[in-house]
């Protein structure tokens, strides 16, 4: 039986590229865009590397943007409509992140396409830019080879991802084997003995995931991010011989990252474990929008040092700050 051509995504995404117009097509297909975004108003913001987010001269109409919308829908078989106005989606065959809204939930029908990253940034690079000072990188570094268990925290959109990513490149020359869980592909690891594991809505979520992780035998439990009931199994995991994993958590500071991971473990307990949490977390990393390069690390916290003081966390020079990099403590 032939598949109706509405659902061919190769015609589908010339479609799309069509609705998108080629001003927006040449953006998005530029090496250096991390995200596109169309607001209500028709006007187009675009974040590209080390310039962070910036206004373009593009202009969309309302129509174009909803005809890019539910074309989008009809490529990955949902539904655009005034009861289902929000679309979350990833795009064939390339794997960008896409979410749309219509009508009434925004007043004007709008859309962020999120590529995918292009190639790894390595850590000495992160450097380069101004993101990470030189003793950030030597710290983080060091405790990738102590196979420390670290959560990269931040905001939305403040390149976790692409920073979980760095880590892993450190990762890549150890001989280890690896297994990647998330929802979306995004975490790239250059390792020979990878693993890349992804849920399936509706029936594999991330905490079964973890869970069959145990079996498949990991040196390293990479988590693209914790947002649920997963986190239990993961501080689980990361306890009981599977040391020197990386998740990525939305939160606003490094000590506020351990509060969330609390909250979304308790999803699946009754009681905080802070005990569990204590024992596993070696390093929390913020990082956040803002400084030349568009991204910079404020904070590298090791609780466990603190709580133990065998070392002053800010002491200058060690990389590793209780609060935001260059205060005083």
């Amino acid at each position: 039986m032939t598949s109706s051509p509405a659902f061919d995504p190769s015609r589908g995404l010339a479609m799309l590229a069509t609705a998108l117009g080629p001003a927006l097509s040449s953006v998005l297909d530029a090496r250096d865009t991390i995200e596109v975004i169309v607001n209500p108003d028709g006007r187009v913001w675009v974040e590209r590397v080390g310039r962070g987010r910036e206004a373009t001269d593009i202009r969309i109409e309302p129509a174009e943007t909803e005809r890019a919308i539910r074309l989008v829908a009809t490529l990955t078989g949902t539904e655009a409509t005034r009861l289902k106005p929000i679309v979350s989606a990833e795009l064939p065959p390339r794997g960008e992140r896409f979410e749309g809204v219509l009508p009434p939930v925004a007043k004007g029908p709008c859309f962020a396409i999120r590529k995918p990253a292009g190639q790894v940034i390595r850590l000495d690079a992160y450097v380069d830019a101004g993101i990470v000072t030189a003793a950030q990188s030597a710290a983080l570094k060091a405790a990738i080879l102590d196979h420390a268990n670290i959560i990269v925290a931040g905001g939305t959109g403040s390149g976790k991802t692409t920073l979980a990513n760095a880590l892993l490149g450190e990762i890549a020359s150890l001989n280890e084997r690896v297994v990647l869980l998330e929802d979306t592909r995004e975490l790239q690891c250059a390792a020979e003995d990878v693993v890349a594991l992804r849920t399936q809505p509706g029936s594999v979520t991330l905490a079964q995931l973890v869970r069959s992780t145990l079996r498949l035998r990991p040196d390293r439990i990479i988590v693209g991010e914790v947002r649920g009931a997963e986190a239990l199994d993961l501080l689980k995991a990361w306890n009981t011989g599977h040391p020197g994993g990386i998740a990525t958590l939305h939160a606003n500071s490094a000590r506020a990252a351990l509060s969330r991971l609390e909250q979304l473990a308790m999803e699946a307990c009754d009681s905080p474990p802070t005990a569990l949490i204590a024992e596993a977390i070696d390093l929390v990393v913020f990082i956040e929008r803002g400084g030349p390069a568009g991204r910079r690390i404020t904070e590298i916290y090791a609780p466990k040092l603190v709580k133990a003081g065998e070392r002053d966390p800010a002491t200058p020079g060690s990389g590793v700050h209780r609060v935001q990099a260059g205060a005083k403590t």
